[in-house]
């Protein structure tokens, strides 16, 4: 690779990793959450063993919908608007908002909700 080549693909590097950083602090003051402690409690949870979740390892089932690019879909449960309280909302207490869904209420507390909506609100 010549030094030309070099410097650009460290230039684009390096604007990757700010745009990644903005968008983490954006989801992280939108929502009041860690996207980082997010990550976590979405495997605490079990998240990952219905949802294809981009950026959890092992995150590739089919039993609920993918939540690729969540963070900017316009709804939360296919009837709430997606705003940070919505899905907050929906995280902790989905059969409040849809009692007939398959979505079960996994006991997720006011914080872990803050933190998992702060990583899905890196998802674009």
């Amino acid at each position: 690779m010549t030094r030309g080549r070099s410097a650009i693909a460290t230039s684009c590097l390096l604007i990757q990793l700010a745009c990644r950083a903005e968008i983490y602090r954006a989801a992280a003051q939108a929502t009041g959450g860690d996207p980082d402690r997010g990550a976590v409690a979405i495997h605490k949870y079990g998240c990952d063993s219905c949802h294809t979740i981009p950026g959890i390892r092992g995150a590739l089932a089919h039993v609920g919908p993918p939540l690729t690019e969540i963070g900017v879909r316009k709804y939360v449960a296919g009837q709430l608007s997606n705003t940070p309280d919505n899905l907050q909302t929906w995280i902790r207490h989905p059969r409040r908002v849809e009692p007939h869904t398959a979505m079960p209420d996994t006991g997720v507390t006011e914080i872990d909700g803050r933190d998992i909506a702060a990583y899905l609100y890196t998802l674009r």
